[in-house]
């Protein structure tokens, strides 16, 4: 596996992310989904694909606790593009352990609990979802924070056992708006509103001008830490 890592690598080095869903969605069709935040990374995403193959799967994790914005543009992007993307919950059982264990917001009173409740709203539902794939498709880019800096455009992910394609991993933010405003791609009106990055919405704020676009994002927390898990190593 490792080797054929490295050749993919070396064959995409100097690619643009089209050529590399391209080549992707063809030699892994049916095998290969993008999991989509609806930020603005999936969402110029999801419009690559799709232009490239009507029938493309991407799917999203619904944490029940998402903002309002997000579902708007879920489903406008559902409208535009006629499709439906698949929606994958937490289970309902350890939602309300959960709950009964930390309450409410225990997400704030320490790292241990905020991964926990990662771990019941995304990181169990992306195991389902990946289920059954050979390629999971991502919006993470290398300037996005210092967790993401030494990522390759494609990798492999051990607890799930998939290749995982960082498709816009060397764009810029200014890159990935250039092309949602050139080709009218739906986007969450938070980015509006001074959130660049979006997850969940008591865990998401809107940054400062000058401020690290990934500092909205658990704020509370260092920033070496600011990974809900989907991305570990």
């Amino acid at each position: 596996m490792q080797k054929r890592l490295e050749e993919l690598n070396a064959q995409f080095e100097n690619a643009q992310p089209q050529e590399v869903l391209e080549y992707f969605l063809k030699e892994y069709k049916g095998k290969i989904a993008l999991s989509s935040s609806f930020g603005a990374e999936d969402q110029a995403l999801t419009h690559m694909m799709l232009s490239i193959d009507k029938e493309a799967t991407i799917f999203t994790l619904d944490t029940g606790r998402l903002p309002y914005e997000t579902y708007s543009v879920m489903d406008y992007t559902n409208l535009k593009y006629d499709i439906k993307v698949d929606v994958y919950f937490p289970n309902a059982q350890e939602v309300e352990a959960l709950y009964k264990k930390q309450g409410i917001n225990g997400f704030y009173e320490s790292i241990d609990n905020r991964k926990a409740c990662c771990y019941v709203r995304k990181i169990e539902p992306l195991k389902r979802a990946l289920k059954g794939l050979d390629v999971w498709i991502t919006g993470l880019r290398a300037s996005q924070s210092i967790t993401r800096e030494a990522m390759k455009l494609v990798e492999y992910d051990e607890d799930n056992q998939v290749i995982k394609l960082n498709a816009l991993l060397k764009w810029s933010e200014e890159d990935v708006w250039a092309f949602i405003k050139a080709n009218n791609v739906p986007y969450n009106k938070l980015h509006d509103q001074g959130y660049p990055s979006i997850g969940c919405a008591p865990c998401t704020r809107a940054v400062k001008e000058g401020e690290d676009i990934r500092s909205g994002r658990w704020w509370w927390e260092n920033p070496e830490h600011k990974e809900c898990g989907l991305h570990a190593k």
